[in-house]
């Protein structure tokens, strides 16, 4: 054998036939695109996770400014076209707005928050969305006038595929606890407001129905006077005195 030869001999043993590089090539890719599967899962599950966590965590936070809210409501009178009412009221839905939510609270947001302030919540749609965004307005007292009010700051308390509402709870005079979907033209504030929070999807509650409860449960006027109907008159009407005990007959007659 000639030295040629010996020489092609040696290459062919150590070189790859086609079928084998592209044997090879086609393996790489497979594990390649194998590889880059299970990152995009991870990295979408990561995703997803963290998502989960934020959503919680924005719930908790809004559960947390609406409960402070709720809960330094005032039992203060406003002005209505109807007369003197409490100055809480809640309207549902309709063709000519978002549900909305307004009443004064003592729990101003940030140092310069006036003491009192008007607070203002509405449920407004865009698209499959579904925002509670908290709106607030100075408390001018009983004055300010609810219908023509112009708040500000808007925060966006809560925003996603939800269906949002809130229910306003009574203890009537049986001791009995009675649920409306409105609170209009009252004389006394609700003693608790349930916030209704399901996916739009799996209709799940995700709040399990949280009760916020409205701490003030009479008038500063109240303070004091012991009558029974002191809570069952407008808050711009003086309510009927408890009057003094009466001597007993023995004491009357010296």
């Amino acid at each position: 054998m000639t030295a040629m030869s010996q020489q092609q001999a040696r290459a062919r043993r150590g070189g790859f036939t086609l079928v084998e590089a592209v044997a090879a090539l086609a393996i790489a890719s497979v594990i390649i695109l194998a590889t880059a599967g299970l990152i995009h899962n991870v990295a979408l599950h990561f995703d997803r996770g963290t998502r989960g966590v934020q959503e919680a965590e924005r719930i908790v936070l809004a559960i947390d400014r609406l409960g402070d809210d709720f809960g330094a409501a005032r039992f203060v009178a406003r002005s209505s076209a109807a007369g003197q009412a409490v100055a809480f009221l809640a309207e549902r839905g309709s063709a000519n707005g978002p549900a909305k939510v307004t009443f004064v609270s003592a729990a101003g947001i940030g140092g310069g928050a006036a003491t009192d302030e008007v607070v203002v919540l509405t449920l407004e749609s865009d698209g499959d969305l579904v925002r509670l965004v908290r709106r607030r307005a100075p408390w001018l007292g009983p004055r300010t006038n609810f219908e023509t009010l112009n708040p500000g700051d808007p925060v966006t308390l809560l925003e996603g595929r939800f269906d949002i509402s809130f229910v306003f709870g009574r203890v009537t005079s049986n001791g009995a606890l009675s649920w409306q979907e409105d609170w209009v033209r009252e004389t006394v504030l609700p003693r608790f407001v349930r916030l209704v929070l399901r996916d739009r999807e799996t209709r799940s509650d995700l709040l399990a129905e949280a009760d916020l409860v409205v701490h003030a449960d009479a008038p500063a006027r109240c303070t004091g006077n012991r009558a029974a109907n002191c809570l069952n008159v407008a808050p711009g009407q003086a309510p009927a005195q408890t009057p003094p005990p009466q001597p007993s007959g023995s004491e009357s007659s010296q």
